[in-house]
């Protein structure tokens, strides 16, 4: 397992075996911070995270992870660079891979990080892009591993909006390790069907199942995992609001729903979450449309299935391992 040098950018690149060992140093890191152990091995290092999109997990999973490992860490945000406004890609990319060991790229198009790649000469890390988001599915799949202890034959149930990076990255990172996904929503919200058609290829060789649904009842029996996202992306406009909500509110993650599922079915979602009224958007949509949740109802959010706080403190270990095996000259 010979990562040195590579970048991460959608988990098409990688295969079962490359996939697992993350996951499994992800595991291995985390149990060392548990216990106190410190794993500073990159130590000298410097990262640049550009932040073309705000986060919470995200920017404090790569700031944490990063200083852990003994690195310094640089954030810039959509005002702190010239990034695509005076500067190239690919004069960014150039500049920056001279002064840093890697660097991580959270913003629009999945074609931006790859032209970052390119030419950086350093390790890119997708930090989420419209199409994909492969560290969160690192975190997910290590939440899953630990509530089932494996992920092979594993029914995910992804509920709402399908085309973009969650559902794109749930259904490749499924197909790879061979589980069994069922992405549900209103027929347009299904994903691209030549990413469904390459998935299913996939499939072939890992044993993986790969189906589309519109029935969310029949969707969610013997899932051991049902998951869901916002159901309008940063830089949606708001005009989107009332569609979404009329066509997705049949793919509301309920009490209900999750009755249907298998007995120790868990509800995982990548955060952030609109359950409740204690958030300004959540009071808008609550004047606007008169709903007091959107796409997981408070019950579920709040209850003993739920993983999702598991699932964020998980990107941070995730993020870690991704950065330790590109940067490190040797195996762990």
């Amino acid at each position: 397992m010979n990562f040195k040098g590579r970048s991460f950018l959608k988990l098409l690149d990688y295969t079962p075996e490359e996939i697992e060992y993350l996951i499994n140093l992800s595991a291995r890191l985390k149990a060392e911070k548990k216990q106190g152990i410190a794993h500073r091995h990159l130590v000298g290092k410097n990262i640049a995270l550009i932040f073309e999109k705000t986060s919470t997990r995200t920017r404090c999973a790569f700031e944490v992870a990063g200083a852990d490992l003994g690195m310094h860490p640089v954030y810039l945000d959509s005002q702190g660079s010239q990034i695509g406004k005076k500067e190239s890609i690919a004069d960014t990319a150039r500049v920056l891979g001279g002064m840093f060991d890697g660097i991580e790229y959270r913003g629009y198009g999945q074609e931006l990080v790859e032209e970052l790649a390119k030419h950086a000469g350093v390790p890119v890390w997708n930090g989420l892009t419209n199409e994909f988001h492969p560290t969160q599915i690192l975190a997910d799949f290590l939440t899953i591993k630990e509530q089932f202890g494996y992920l092979k034959g594993i029914k995910l149930v992804y509920m709402g909006d399908a085309r973009y990076n969650m559902g794109n990255s749930l259904m490749v990172g499924c197909a790879k390790m061979g589980m069994h996904i069922v992405l549900c929503s209103n027929k347009k919200y299904f994903p691209d069907s030549e990413l469904v058609k390459t998935c299913k290829e996939i499939a072939k060789q890992t044993g993986a199942i790969i189906e589309l649904s519109e029935n969310p009842m029949e969707a969610v029996k013997g899932a051991k995992v049902i998951y869901t996202d916002v159901w309008v992306s940063m830089g949606e406009p708001d005009s989107v609001w009332q569609e979404r909500i009329s066509d997705l509110t049949p793919y509301r993650v309920t009490k209900t729903l999750m009755e249907n599922a298998d007995k120790d079915c868990v509800f995982m979602h990548c955060l952030p979450a609109f359950h409740d009224l204690k958030t300004a958007i959540g009071k808008t949509i609550y004047e606007k449309y008169g709903i007091d949740c959107m796409e997981v109802t408070d019950e579920v959010f709040e209850s003993r299935a739920s993983v999702v706080f598991s699932e964020a403190e998980n990107r941070m270990h995730t993020i870690k391992a991704v950065m330790l095996a590109t940067l490190s000259d040797k195996e762990f």
